[in-house]
């Protein structure tokens, strides 16, 4: 069973800055796309960050763009998102995504999400 689980989330102050980390089963780890998302209350779920298979393409929602970084590490079945210059409406549940690099319709597998709070 495919399992993706996000850590580093938690409440920070507006200006400040998180790491997320997500780790997945996925075997290979490097023949899937990742991608962050976050939903908050009320709103629909957004794209945050992507990044390909190798690590050489990344691509950012706009409301991040400048402010936060996704990264991998392939060794390690893990994909970061660096948070910084936060602000309250940055306040989400992050979850992680995969896709396999052959296949980019949908992602098929996701994690539960961890919690950011940013207060003002």
């Amino acid at each position: 069973q495919v399992q993706l689980v996000e850590s580093g989330g938690g409440l920070v102050q507006a200006g400040g800055s998180l790491r997320l980390s997500c780790v997945a089963s996925l075997r290979p780890f490097s023949n899937y796309d990742m991608g962050w998302f976050r939903q908050a209350p009320g709103k629909e779920r957004e794209f945050v960050a992507a990044i390909s298979i190798g690590g050489a393409n990344t691509y950012y929602g706009d409301s991040v763009k400048g402010r936060f970084t996704i990264s991998r590490d392939n060794d390690k079945n893990t994909v970061y998102l660096q948070m910084n210059s936060l602000k309250p409406e940055d306040t989400a549940v992050y979850s992680c995504a995969a896709r396999p690099f052959y296949d980019s319709s949908q992602y098929r597998y996701w994690g539960q999400g961890t919690q950011v709070t940013v207060s003002s």
